[in-house]
């Protein structure tokens, strides 16, 4: 996916370095049991024990994985490790934004302790190979935008990557974020998380779901702020905004879409292509903040901006119930708070 992701960074792992990585793994485990569901220093991810049938799971590339014994040290890239976190699974590596600059958590990295897991890579492109070897991971999680191609899994190391463990791929395009959410819990189900707090962040999520009809005289209008481009974000296309137009959202679609069908991209001389009551900007690491949009003359004269009516969008909150729960309440209160301007 192109368009508002991180900055592109590389990463050139030697290969001298890795063949030494390689060796090391396979000579490290020595045979011993391997740490509980994905959890350094042997803390259970769940309540759940492994499996003495062995462990199954088909992923959405199809991919039937089955494995001798459930899977116990996972790293996932950071949406899909908080996900599983809140399924009460615990990666011990992810990769992804989940550190800020001044060395807190990244809001991608929803409730993973960061203090608690290995962080492979920070940024687009970047993930660290001999350290992920060093890990003697079982099995790696990543959402995936395109079938077949794991987000944050860089393209010139992928194969490497995909030979170290076992690898599943959850998919987002298209997809509800009910059905995404569903692929996450019967993974943490089948991996041994303890689900007993489902019922009670689920009832929330639907709560919360159900007041968003309350709202459908509101135009939404979903954006992403770049330093040289605006971009304007296709419904279809990502499951938090299915989820909202599902509900009842009334949210702008454009006219037409780049290549990919993710977003339009517009010049900040275009920003008044379209009009709405509201107005809801990506909050990522990556996306310009509202203040730095308001410095782009055109963004600023728009009627949602001038009427104070710009809210954040959590563009990547955790696919699980908590996460959107979280989510949906945040959106409910900002739209509560907003009016139709024509």
């Amino acid at each position: 996916m192109s368009g508002p992701v991180l900055p592109r960074r590389g990463f050139l792992a030697g290969a001298a370095g890795l063949a030494a990585a390689l060796t090391l793994a396979a000579c490290g485990d020595g045979g011993g049991e391997a740490a509980p569901a994905g959890s350094p220093a042997g803390s259970p991810a769940g309540s759940g024990a492994p499996s003495a049938q062995g462990w199954t799971f088909t992923d959405d590339r199809d991919k039937k994985l089955d494995l001798p014994k459930v899977p116990t040290r996972i790293v996932a890239q950071v949406g899909a490790a908080a996900a599983l976190w809140d399924f009460g699974v615990r990666p011990i590596g992810v990769f992804g934004p989940h550190k800020l600059a001044d060395g807190g958590k990244d809001p991608q990295v929803g409730n993973v302790d960061i203090t608690k897991v290995t962080g492979l890579g920070n940024v687009w492109d970047e993930f660290n190979v001999e350290q992920y070897i060093a890990l003697q991971p079982d099995l790696l999680v990543s959402s995936m935008y395109v079938k077949g191609t794991l987000w944050y899994v860089p393209e010139k190391s992928k194969d490497t990557i995909e030979q170290v463990a076992p690898t599943v791929g959850v998919m987002l395009t298209g997809k509800s974020a009910t059905e995404v959410i569903g692929t996450y819990e019967r993974l943490a189900q089948s991996l041994g998380a303890d689900l007993a707090g489902v019922p009670e962040a689920k009832a929330r999520m639907e709560a919360a779901t159900a007041k968003l009809a309350e709202f459908k005289d509101l135009k939404v209008l979903m954006v992403s702020g770049g330093a040289d481009a605006f971009w304007i974000v296709n419904p279809p296309e990502y499951p938090d905004i299915v989820h909202l137009t599902s509900a009842g959202l009334d949210v702008v679609k454009p006219d037409k879409v780049d290549d990919g069908g993710f977003f339009q991209t517009l010049s900040w001389e275009n920003a008044d292509t379209y009009d709405a009551d509201v107005i809801l900007y990506d909050t990522r690491t990556q996306a310009l903040k509202p203040e730095e949009m308001m410095k782009k003359p055109t963004f600023a004269k728009l009627s949602a901006v001038e009427a104070g009516q710009l809210y954040p969008w959590n563009a990547e909150a955790p696919f699980s119930y908590q996460g959107y729960a979280d989510f949906l309440e945040g959106l409910v209160a900002d739209l509560a708070k907003a009016k139709p301007l024509k």
